[in-house]
């Protein structure tokens, strides 16, 4: 039987705090995005109704909701270990990611401090050379807007790939994921004017090894200023 507080909380129209873990997907907020976190966690578009091919496997989408988080991590999808595991970047590239960030393990999977939320919420499957194919659509167009309507403390977007830049930077995305990420100055002023501070970063996987010793400019500018935006956000500054 309900207390009186509880009754009264209902009829103020206040929400309280809830939380669930299924197959993936990990949710800090209140009853709405729990429950859009279980629908995410139940979807089937890929296979039942997909705008492309069928996804080749039984879907297992992968995600941290939080009403609660300051950051937001925005990649491009899942990958076999993540797949395997059901929690993301458990693999060298989220070793990576958080060195770049700034933070360890227990502060980037606390979800009440950080959001992961990829374009394609389950592993894709892989192309013919053994590399992961791109995100599914059907992620973004179901759920996105969605998803990122009942976050909103979410003070800094951490945009990781060139579908994810589409969806996050917009205008502001330019024509190559390099000349993107070159011009971050510009791109976290521009989505700061707007209220969407977002950073973009090329993936932290170790086939970009390559471009990262090109671009020696990106762990000597970008890096610093981005572990000061998540330290602040974080109240660790």
């Amino acid at each position: 039987m309900r207390s009186e507080v509880e009754r009264g909380d209902e009829r103020d129209g206040r929400m309280k705090d809830s939380e669930d873990e299924s197959r993936g997907v990990v949710v800090r907020g209140d009853a709405a995005l729990v429950d859009l976190g279980k629908r995410i966690s139940n979807c089937r578009q890929c296979v039942l109704q997909p705008a492309r091919q069928p996804l080749p496997h039984e879907p297992r989408p992968v995600c941290v909701l939080s009403s609660h988080a300051r950051i937001a991590i925005c990649g491009q999808a899942p990958g076999t270990r993540v797949h395997a595991s059901g929690r993301p970047f458990t693999d060298p590239s989220g070793d990576r990611l958080r060195d770049w960030l700034g933070i360890g393990p227990e502060v980037f999977y606390d979800p009440c401090r950080v959001a992961i939320v990829p374009m394609g919420f389950c592993f894709p499957g892989l192309d013919a050379k053994g590399g992961d194919r791109p995100p599914r659509p059907e992620c973004r167009k179901l759920w996105h807007d969605r998803v990122f309507a009942a976050m909103p403390n979410i003070g800094l977007r951490i945009v990781i790939g060139s579908y994810a830049q589409a969806y996050h930077l917009g205008e502001h995305r330019r024509s190559t994921l390099s000349a993107t990420v070159a011009d971050w100055r510009d791109v976290l002023a521009a989505t700061r004017k707007e209220g969407r501070p977002a950073i973009a970063l090329p993936h932290p996987s170790w086939r970009n090894n390559a471009w990262l010793r090109r671009n020696p400019w990106f762990e000597q500018e970008c890096l610093p200023v981005l572990r000061e935006e998540v330290a602040a956000l974080l109240g660790e500054a």
